[in-house]
């Protein structure tokens, strides 16, 4: 795929190993955990989302990205960003202890003061362990991360099962991801050769938060709008509502975030690297974004298929309202990848005011599409998401487009036939279901047609992924 460096194929399986082992066991006690517990329940944290999300992007300040980025880092900016991080945490902790019992006014529940005061030591413990992520991250490290991960996730989600399974409800939530970010930093602290020296270097803070503080407001609009929908729904609707769409949201987006993520963590300190180097991004990035949307479309449109079924086999019946949910958000969740990718490439160039104008401009959209669709229900409003991502796609293009030559008929061009080949499998594939009314059976059904008709329509368009796909699972 052009890309560069030594180690990068194996990082790159690395960073698939941790994404999808780590966040596939996550989502699978996510799951049983579910099953313990209510809409409600899920309901509850989701209304905190808003408030946790935005404080851990205070806390990164955009410090991780512009350590990447800069190519001649030294210990004094690490410790720089490390105390950095650490002092705002305890400011935005204290802040949302004192505010916690107004939240809880909002949503008229008071149960969430105790919640949110518990589960907002989260940020302090995350805040310790930043730098050391980054570190790795920069180093194309994935292997330890993955390890560390792995067992805090599974040491994490057997403490959450265990407190669900005896009833503590909302709390068996908090447990778990209070288990899991201690695990994490413990393990990160002890394995890591870094730790952090008595400085803190105003120069360097200057320099570092020059770059950092365009993509924290950018990072800050965006957080803001993806957890936005909790908040309103929690506040317009209910709970349970509330619930069922952010367990919806979650499903739907699992597979996609996380491919995504192995992309920006493998390729974003690579394209650091060339950020000078114009006509190498230029001849990379139609590759990368062709193998990704091979991968991606397919995964999302065959989720979109098989939601309903999915959602009573895992799930039970008591979340059956949330599987349109899930179809339609696959839907429009499928083209984050395009997104990203382009927005990725104006980073490592160094142009984060260019990210933040697009942010800015892609978010006054966002914010009337939901204030259009909000009052129609909860559906209506998954398919306001759909022409966000659409619209978000569009406009990140228009603004890559001036750094590289890579316009929308290439990008197009490039995600077209892929388009075309997995619609038509997930419309043959979704025709062929509706024979039976078993849930297993029609699983059965939808995986084995949809991977057929795909795999074998790839190889009759003959599409270099799938030949690039099946020569590296050879190698390994």
């Amino acid at each position: 795929m052009g890309l560069e460096i030594g180690n990068a194929k194996t990082e790159f399986i690395w960073s698939l190993i941790e994404r999808f082992s780590v966040q596939g066991i996550q989502f699978i006690l996510s799951l049983v955990i579910a099953r313990l517990v209510t809409p409600a329940d899920f309901g509850l944290i989701a209304m905190t989302a808003i408030f946790m999300a935005i404080a851990h992007v205070f806390i990164d300040s955009g410090f991780g990205a512009a350590l990447i980025q800069k190519k001649d880092r030294t210990n004094v900016d690490y410790s720089t960003v490390f105390f950095f991080n650490t002092v705002i945490a305890i400011i935005i902790y204290c802040i949302l202890y004192a505010s916690a019992p107004l939240i809880s006014d909002f949503y008229n529940l008071g149960e969430l003061t105790d919640v949110i005061r518990v589960l907002a030591l989260n940020l302090i413990i995350s805040s310790f362990s930043i730098v050391q992520r980054s570190k790795l991250n920069t180093a194309l490290n994935f292997k330890l991360l993955a390890k560390v991960s792995l067992i805090a996730v599974i040491i994490g989600g057997v403490a959450g099962t265990l407190l669900a399974y005896y009833g503590y409800g909302v709390w068996a939530l908090v447990a778990q991801t209070l288990t899991t970010n201690s695990i994490t930093t413990i393990l990160l602290w002890c394995t890591t050769k870094w730790h952090p020296s008595l400085v803190f270097s105003t120069e360097s803070f200057k320099q570092l938060f020059s770059f950092g503080s365009k993509l924290l407001i950018a990072d800050i609009l965006h957080t803001f709008y993806i957890n936005l929908y909790s908040l309103v729904i929690g506040k317009r609707y209910n709970a349970t509502d509330t619930g069922l769409y952010n367990r919806a949201s979650t499903i739907s987006q699992y597979p996609v975030l996380n491919l995504v993520q192995v992309l920006i963590r493998v390729t974003y300190p690579i394209q650091c690297e060339h950020q000078n180097d114009i006509a190498w991004l230029e001849n990379s990035f139609p590759k990368l974004l062709r193998m990704y949307v091979f991968i991606i479309f397919p995964i999302a449109l065959l989720i979109c298929i098989l939601a309903k079924p999915l959602v009573i086999v895992i799930l039970s019946d008591n979340w059956i309202k949330c599987a349109p949910l899930i179809s339609i958000l696959c839907l429009g969740y499928m083209w984050i990848p395009i997104s990203n990718l382009n927005g990725n490439i104006i980073k490592s160039i160094g142009r984060s005011d260019i990210s933040l104008k697009a942010e800015i401009i892609k978010k006054v959209m966002a914010l009337g599409i939901l204030a259009a669709t909000l009052p129609f229900g909860l559906s209506i409003l998954c398919w306001g998401v759909v022409l966000y991502n659409l619209i978000d796609d569009i406009i990140i293009i228009s603004f890559s487009r001036r750094l590289l030559n890579i316009g929308f008929r290439k990008q197009i061009a490039a995600i077209f036939p892929i388009l075309i080949l997995g619609s038509a499998a997930a419309l043959i594939s979704y025709a062929l279901m509706t024979f039976t009314n078993n849930d297993w059976a029609q699983i059965t059904i939808g995986l084995i047609s949809f991977a057929t008709l795909y795999i074998a329509g790839a190889w009759l368009l003959r599409l270099n992924e799938i030949r690039l796909i099946i020569s590296l699972l050879k190698k390994r």
